[in-house]
């Protein structure tokens, strides 16, 4: 009950305008049955929104539009999440932070992490005050800083943004490599070229399994020579059908192609969810009469 008052308040705000230790070693203890990683892909339309779940631990990452939160209340009840670790808002565009306030105003949260630290809209506004709501203190932080999941076996490693882009907020994305046993997941938001070469020149390790593709597959990110340093098998573009962008354009897709990148897609495929033991990643995803393309595509 308490969750439905908290919903149909936030509602009519909407319509009214208004670390843990280091461990030494993530992999799975030999001989024991490893845990395993799943990271959800869920399928908003055009936008982002990433759960990623270990045992009980759970750590949302975006939550699309405003229209996108009831829907995402449900879908984590439905994988059996009863509060949140973490909440992350990668940055302050209304398709990755928007559907955030409706899972703030019902699910219990340990940290609120934001990459954009000055940005004023309404969709960022209700953010902010559904995690005050909680008394938590939004974050924002800083390459190198790290957030663990499970007995630490699970690391979420912060990459990025390495500079400050005061007039292009994508670049302010949060950058985070995931990374448990021997797979790694780059989460790079809406990141662009000019912050993927600042990465690049940071000396910050790419090499990643899994690359979330950076801006739904605009043409602006995922360029070659970023590509060359994450050497990813798999990529997963979070895009809306019919979008009116034209999510993702080809010039990416063809780099992508150029690479060897087995693609997988939320306009095409729906909700596609990744799992890791720690060595082996098998995907599964929501539309099975579509496929990835690349030379993994089953």
């Amino acid at each position: 009950m308490k969750r439905i008052l908290a919903i149909f308040l936030l509602l009519s705000l909407l319509l009214s305008g208004c670390g843990n230790a280091a461990p030494a070693d993530t992999r799975p203890s030999a001989g024991e049955t490893p845990e395993e990683l799943k990271i959800h892909f869920i399928d908003v339309g055009q936008g982002d929104s990433i759960l990623l779940q270990y045992g009980d631990d759970a750590v949302l990452i975006d939550g699309g539009y405003p229209e996108s939160g009831i829907m995402l209340l449900d879908y984590l009840e439905n994988q059996g999440v009863e509060e949140l670790d973490l909440v992350v808002a990668t940055h302050a565009h209304g398709d990755h932070v928007g559907g955030l306030a409706t899972v703030l105003s019902a699910y219990p949260t340990g940290r609120v992490w934001s990459g954009t630290r000055h940005y004023y809209t309404n969709y960022y506004e209700d953010f902010l005050y559904y995690a005050d709501q909680q008394n938590l203190t939004v974050e924002h932080p800083r390459a190198g800083e790290r957030f663990f999941m499970g007995d630490g076996d699970v690391s979420l490693q912060v990459l990025g943004p390495v500079a400050d882009y005061p007039l292009e907020v994508n670049n302010t994305s949060l950058v985070i490599m995931v990374q448990y046993g021997e797979n790694r997941f780059l989460l790079t938001g809406d990141m662009e070229r000019e912050a993927e070469l600042d990465l690049i020149n940071s000396g910050a390790d790419l090499k990643a399994d899994v690359l979330k593709v950076g801006h739904h597959g605009s043409y602006s990110s995922t360029s070659y020579i970023f590509l060359n340093e994450v050497m990813p098998t798999y990529g997963v573009i979070s895009c809306g059908r019919g979008n009116d962008y034209g999510h993702p354009h080809d010039a990416p897709m063809s780099r992508l192609r150029d690479a060897d990148v087995t693609i997988f897609r939320t306009d095409e495929m729906g909700t596609i969810v990744a799992v890791s033991d720690g060595t082996d990643i098998t995907f599964t995803w929501a539309f099975t009469t579509a496929q990835p393309e690349g030379p993994k595509a089953a």
